[in-house]
């Protein structure tokens, strides 16, 4: 989430005080509200070996590497597109409302004045789109500095209490359709990037399905019968149990695996297609 610095004091016993960033207001508006549903989670682990290859030497012979998290959210538009009931939503009058639409919502990190900075988008219809396509997306809004109006809501979201300001957050419950057109209908965070090696990350979150990406780790596998290292990327889905039972929400884990490890959307180089 956009964190603009901030202006610290240094007091005389040489601790510092300083504002708390606008921008974290929001998460914590965002976390509470979070912190009222009944998500599932579940830890899972992918071999990405095959696709990191890819990655690689389509690197190696273009000299433009694609983006590892267009490639999830790639896959991710197509496991929901076949699954699309894990994006629905249950509104206050207690209807399911659902999307053909899969508009997911990612964090892409920008450097503003020299502070890294991250900055919500929402990358629109990926189940109809081509890996590239949402690759370009990624990294324009990489090179791109946030909005003014960002700024001016971050303004006017400094002004506001924190009562008004978190009634943001049931607008999933209020009005699915408004809350997708502002925010998307899934979400896809990344705790991998803090740290090398594997390990998942669980946080709540106000969307009926979101990834959150871990770390990747090796570790060996048996592949046609011989004992190999493989990468592996440690993921945690998370899902409204209200909406979602476990059987489909496995059903959903077991397509999105077969999208990853299949590297689906990474083309072959020329010589082994």
């Amino acid at each position: 989430m956009l964190s603009v610095p901030q202006q610290s004091d240094m007091n005389g016993d040489g601790s510092r005080t300083e504002p708390f960033p606008v921008g974290r207001r929001t998460v914590v508006d965002a976390m509470r509200m979070a912190g009222r549903r009944n998500d599932v989670h579940g830890l899972v682990e992918f071999d990405v070996t095959e696709a990191r290859r890819r990655i690689d030497d389509a690197a190696d012979a273009t000299g433009t590497r694609t983006s590892f998290t267009a490639f999830l959210v790639h896959c991710l538009g197509r496991a929901v597109r076949d699954h699309p009931n894990v994006q629905r939503y249950l509104d206050w009058r207690g209807r399911l409302v659902g999307f053909e639409d899969v508009d997911v919502m990612v964090v892409v990190e920008t450097t503003v004045d020299g502070e890294k900075l991250g900055v919500p988008r929402v990358l629109r219809r990926v189940n109809d789109r081509s890996l590239a396509s949402v690759h370009r997306e990624i990294r324009a809004a990489q090179r791109s500095r946030p909005s003014t109006g960002w700024s001016s809501l971050l303004s006017l979201s400094e002004r506001l209490p924190g009562v008004v300001r978190r009634q943001f957050y049931r607008l999933p419950r209020w009005s699915p359709r408004l809350w997708k057109r502002v925010a998307g209908t899934v979400g896809v965070t990344s705790v991998g990037m803090f740290g090398s090696g594997g390990g998942w990350g669980v946080t709540p979150t106000n969307y009926p399905l979101q990834l959150t990406v871990g770390g990747i780790s090796e570790k060996p596998r048996y592949v046609d019968g011989e004992l190999e290292p493989r990468e592996f990327l440690h993921l945690t889905v998370t899902v409204d149990h209200d909406v979602v039972d476990g059987a489909p929400a496995a059903r959903f884990v077991e397509r999105l695996r077969e999208l990853v490890e299949g590297a689906h959307g990474l083309e072959l180089p020329a010589d082994e297609s």
